[in-house]
């Protein structure tokens, strides 16, 4: 997983059609599920799967107090740099989700982790362990918020093919696109970018390989249960993504 995103990190953006749109819009529609559900009381946010910073970025730069952390040291790199470049102050650093208790060393009001992450973790076990570090870090009255895809409506089978289309940069031509390979519930991922440089009539292809576990959200539902959230849920239509909120008592 590390390596994958670690390859990742330097064309990560172009998964998106518009990253600095999707920045912005993203941390709009999720400071809007905050409020519903918390209230103007959510001033500190743990994001412990940032990636390249879309979230943590643009949830800093609507004023909440944004700590994130990642597995990928080059994500990490990568997001101090944007964060830099955007003027917006986020403590960033290396850590395991497995492991943020030790790590940051104290509550927030938000644990967050977005763009399907935990399914990396390809275990119950894993996942329930990650979701007890969050409820560790979280400060009682808070909450735990994850964006998961939707497994139980995805297919099943090998050569699955996911595409993200083309994106032009820099006078270049990218085509990006996954392939799924099941074996039971666990997934091999194989994501290709093909880079068409028009000074060249070779182009370039690059593949970088991990590995998810299919799990449907009420199974997480129940593991955040188990972790010690109340009140969890599923909400539809308000991210891109299926969103699991939990609450910690106070």
């Amino acid at each position: 997983m590390t390596d994958f995103y670690d390859q990742l990190s330097s064309v990560y953006h172009l998964v998106y059609q518009d990253w600095d749109h999707a920045i912005a819009s993203q941390a709009a529609q999720l400071a809007s599920i905050i409020e519903t559900h918390w209230g103007a009381e959510i001033k500190s946010i743990l994001d412990v799967s940032c990636g390249i910073g879309t979230q943590a970025i643009g949830l800093a730069k609507l004023g909440f107090q944004v700590t994130a952390s990642d597995l990928s040291s080059q994500e990490i790199e990568r997001a101090t740099q944007e964060a830099r470049q955007r003027e917006v102050a986020i403590d960033f650093s290396v850590c395991d989700m497995r492991r943020i208790r030790d790590r940051h060393h104290r509550q927030f009001d938000l644990v967050l982790s977005c763009d399907n992450s935990i399914p990396h973790l390809l275990t119950d076990e894993d996942i329930l362990l990650a979701l007890q570090q969050m409820y560790a870090c979280t400060r009682p009255g808070g909450g735990c918020l994850l964006t998961v895809r939707d497994y139980d409506k995805e297919p099943r089978g090998v050569g699955i093919v996911k595409p993200y289309g083309v994106r032009e940069e820099q006078d270049k031509r990218y085509f990006i696109f996954q392939v799924w390979d099941f074996i039971g519930d666990v997934y091999d991922l194989s994501m290709y970018v093909v880079i068409d440089d028009p000074q060249s009539n070779q182009p370039i292809t690059q593949v970088m390989r991990s590995k998810y576990y299919a799990i449907g959200t009420d199974q997480l539902l129940t593991l955040m249960k188990k972790a010690g959230f109340s009140a969890v849920e599923r909400l539809d239509g308000q991210f891109f993504q299926p969103v699991l909120v939990g609450k910690k008592s106070l």
